[in-house]
């Protein structure tokens, strides 16, 4: 079948002429002292800006008519260009991931958006995106392999309401830093009205109606911005939740179906055997919970900021389910190799020196600037709040993290930032791994293991404050001979 894009196309491919409207821009410009016959002046050239603008339109036209798709049982080709013609070919075994979306905005026009993506290629670039009609979209998608019902996997988790609603709010973009700058600047407003009223009592009468003109805007701005941030994350997590809604997933031991929006509409299909690895992901919240969220890394899922690489929004950890592991997504087993209380100045050294840190330096800025005591203090308030939740974030990291190699797979469990990690994956998929020791763990004979998986985008994943002679057994569990070097900064580094 061959066939072009959507006619709405044009307007794309036309923007890439929109540098001829500085044409009719000059134009208007003429007219910016506008008096009678100027305007008439215009309104008599007016057929040149129209000519302009169908000239763009018309580049757009030629570009869309020969710019064609062409799909058979082996390839999806595109061909655009006029005088150089390009052509993409992409074999239907290698795509990873197929997608088709159908926008709300698109529906009158009856249009999808088409996408798939491959393991080739190091950048998080789709390798293909048309904009098709419904009946293109549905041919294309025929002949991209889908779930076999008669082999499907019937023990599929499923995903309710309850947990669409957890998994919008906890991973909404500014979850815990709206709702910390709203507080802050809620109450920050205040403090700031006070301190400037104390400055500007100093003034003359002579600029206290002024003063006071400022003075009442201070807080109100500060109450806007904070009411802002926390509109902000609310936007968020409606948007979360109209894309993430409907969320209903179906598998064979080959495909996986994945289907979620309500507003826009998407049908994911997976090949399996291109998943890189599977990524148990929580937050300090849901380690409390233990709860979790199923995400996989897939060239072609989850490809941008707006959407996430999850195969099952929040889940009880107990609760996964055997199908999920005869799809090939495996759940997390106990592991071999732990940190533990061994590890505690590597795990809190750096957290708790920041947190014992504030006091101090607020107390010298107090005396220093006695003015401003009480806006200090309400920034070392500030500031101890989340020096303390990472405090608590690696102490849990500290007792949690570990790596198990058992057969052809690996399990990696640690922390970054303030989120926790559980990595699943095959040994093939591992591309990198050190052992390092730095020169403060060498007394202890303590070292650190770093693993690079496979993927569009660098996933190093690494557990902390290990025995060394853990570190060479996990080495060569994964099957590979080491070799020591000694880097630039002093540390030790045994390498794959």
């Amino acid at each position: 079948m061959t066939c072009r894009e959507h006619p709405l196309r044009i307007l794309r491919y036309s923007m890439r002429n929109i540098w001829l409207l500085i044409f009719p821009l000059l134009r208007g410009l003429s007219i910016l002292q506008m008096d009678a016959r100027r305007l008439y002046e215009w309104a008599r050239g007016a057929w040149q800006d129209i000519a302009v603008i169908g000239l763009i339109l018309l580049f757009g036209f030629v570009r869309w008519y020969f710019a064609h798709v062409t799909v058979t049982d082996k390839y999806i080709t595109q061909s655009v260009g006029v005088i150089i013609r390009y052509r993409k070919t992409i074999p239907l075994e290698s795509i990873s991931v197929a997608n088709a979306e159908r926008p709300w905005l698109m529906i009158p026009f009856g249009g999808m958006k088409f996408s798939c993506d491959t393991r080739a290629g190091i950048f998080k670039a789709t390798d293909m995106r048309l904009l098709v009609t419904r009946k293109v979209c549905a041919e294309l998608m025929r002949h991209i392999p889908d779930v076999d019902r008669k082999m499907r996997i019937e023990d599929m988790p499923r995903a309710n309401i309850v947990s669409v609603v957890l998994f919008s709010a906890f991973f909404s973009s500014g979850f815990s830093g709206a709702i910390f700058m709203g507080m802050f600047f809620l109450k920050g407003g205040s403090i700031a009205q006070d301190i400037v009223s104390l400055s500007l009592s100093r003034i003359t009468e002579t600029t206290e109606k002024i003063s006071q003109r400022w003075l009442l805007r201070i807080p109100d701005a500060a109450v806007i911005f904070g009411a802002f941030m926390l509109a902000a994350w609310l936007l968020s997590f409606i948007i979360n939740l109209l894309r993430y809604s409907r969320f209903k997933i179906i598998a064979d031991r080959r495909t996986i179906n994945v289907r979620c929006g309500i507003t826009n509409r998407r049908e994911y299909r997976i090949n399996t055997s291109h998943i890189n690895y599977t990524d148990l992901r929580q937050n300090l919240i849901m380690k409390f919970l233990k709860t979790v969220t199923v995400n996989i890394s897939c060239a072609g899922y989850g490809y941008d900021s707006r959407h996430l690489p999850v195969l099952m929004p929040i889940r009880r950890e107990k609760d996964l389910g055997k199908g999920l592991e005869e799809a090939g997504i495996s759940g997390a087993e106990k592991l071999e190799f732990r940190s533990g209380w061994s590890g505690i100045l590597s795990y809190l050294f750096n957290p708790v020196l920041a947190v014992n840190l504030v006091l101090p330096i607020y107390q010298v800025f107090e005396k220093q600037f006695p003015r401003f005591a009480e806006l200090s203090f309400f920034f070392a308030v500030m500031a101890e709040i989340p020096l303390v939740w990472l405090v608590l974030v690696k102490t849990f990291a500290m007792l949690s993290s570990g790596i198990s190699v058992k057969d052809n797979k690996v399990i990696v469990r640690c922390a970054k930032w303030t989120a926790f990690h559980t990595v699943i994956a095959h040994k093939d998929n591992i591309v990198k791994a050190e052992v390092r020791q730095s020169l403060l763990q060498m007394p202890s004979k303590k070292c650190n293991v770093l693993i690079w998986f496979c993927g569009e985008s660098s996933s190093c994943y690494m557990v902390r404050s290990l025995k060394l002679t853990e570190g060479a057994e996990i080495m060569k569990a994964l099957g590979y001979e080491t070799k020591t070097s000694r880097a630039s900064s002093g540390d030790k580094s045994v390498t794959l």
